[in-house]
């Protein structure tokens, strides 16, 4: 299934069931927010699942799209990415916990045809406080499904105060056949979908309180997703990156990390600056420099002379269209290469500098630091060699 066929059937699967759609909302949150991107699907949706009604009713599904920063620096491995898409529906105080595991079930196999001897949850074991998600566990008994049981890998949470409750994770076999292990014993066990079972508020003295009405969350990340239906070492090889591939390939010669970080920060990039958001020393800003920096850091370290003028409008369209941002290409384009316009001259700047301080020997991290914080020169150009002398 290629990535329309995904979404339309998900959406679609949940819309006969009575959920209405929430449209995908921005990477940047609403004023007042204090992170500085959505890092989830249900980030936007946190004051209805804590009680305040949704004019759209109890029932919900959406595609959102989300930038998590603290992974930024595992981009380059075969599952990490800056911009991702997660689908989600949700149930507002309306189904039960067991409703949305069969639900999730008959989408997986009938929707999305994977074979149920495929399949393997986890779920909640008990801890200290709470007992046994018995209501998980029976539900996957009665569908087929073999289970493990885990404490802090099947409870959720959204910080140290606030909803949160047990959750059930459904796994998919991407090895040989036949599956073999548990998922916490053999990674080729991959996990596809949360359900959370949001039963609980918890105080700040860390006691739990039961809620009236309990909250189901389920969140399925769409690369991941395609990753398996697709049959793919990763979700760069997807048709969602296929564009990003298969240009900058033939643009430049790549080792496979340098590769994914470039098509990954390039695409991410370009989904940022369509959510109106420019290059900065600060917040949001700042976020987005450090994406095309390190994007231009992968192209020079073999060869300084590589711009991005040279990328071609396709998987740029490509993007802004999936994403379903209303912009030209003019002024993402623009931002690109007025940010590889600034990156180069503090090359230019940076280069005697950091020649003074190797005249000395090494370069220490204080050195580092030093020129990171005085002078804004990013380690990774320091340790990078982007700075050696010409």
């Amino acid at each position: 299934m290629n990535t329309t066929e995904v979404l339309t059937t998900f959406l679609d699967f949940y819309r006969e069931r009575g959920h209405q759609r929430v449209t995908g909302g921005s990477l940047v949150p609403p004023a007042g927010d204090p992170v500085l991107f959505t890092t989830s699907g249900m980030h936007p949706l946190t004051p209805y699942l804590e009680g305040r009604p949704h004019p759209l009713g109890r029932r919900l599904v959406n595609v959102q799209r989300c930038l998590r920063t603290t992974d930024l620096d595992d981009v380059g491995d075969s599952t990490h990415l800056t911009v991702f898409e997660m689908l989600g529906s949700w149930s507002l105080g309306d189904y039960s916990g067991p409703q949305s595991l069969r639900w999730g079930y008959e989408l997986l196999r009938d929707g999305f045809g994977i074979g149920p001897d495929r399949l393997h949850a986890t779920v909640f074991g008990g801890d200290g406080q709470v007992g046994l998600d018995a209501e998980s566990l029976q539900t996957w008994a009665e569908l087929g499904v073999p289970v493990e049981l885990t404490r802090e890998d099947n409870w959720w949470s959204n910080g140290p105060t606030g909803p949160c409750g047990p959750d059930s994770e459904i796994f998919v076999w991407t090895g040989t056949p036949p599956p073999c292990g548990t998922p916490t014993t053999d990674r080729r066990w991959v996990e596809v979908w949360n359900h959370v079972m949001m039963r609980y508020r918890r105080h700040v003295d860390g006691s739990l309180e039961r809620l009236t009405k309990s909250n189901v969350d389920t969140g399925m990340g769409l690369e991941r997703l395609l990753t398996v239906l697709q049959d793919k070492r990763s979700g760069y090889e997807c048709d969602v990156f296929e564009p990003w591939l298969r240009t900058v390939s033939g643009l430049w010669d790549l080792d496979e990390p340098s590769l994914r970080i470039t098509c990954d920060h390039l695409r991410s990039a370009v989904v940022v600056i369509g959510d109106g958001i420019r290059p900065s020393n600060t917040g949001r800003g700042y976020v987005l420099r450090r994406l095309i920096r390190r994007t231009l850091t992968a192209m020079w370290r073999v060869d300084p002379s590589r711009t991005l003028a040279d990328l071609p409008d396709e998987p740029v369209g490509h993007t802004v269209a999936h994403f379903g941002q209303d912009l030209d290409l003019a002024p993402v384009r623009h931002a690109l290469l007025d940010e590889e316009r600034r990156f180069r001259q503090l090359l230019h700047r940076g280069r005697p500098l950091v020649s003074r301080l190797r005249s000395a020997g090494p370069l220490s991290e204080e050195d580092i630091s030093y020129l990171h914080e005085t002078h804004g020169i990013p380690r990774e150009l320091v340790v990078g060699g982007l700075l050696a002398d010409d």
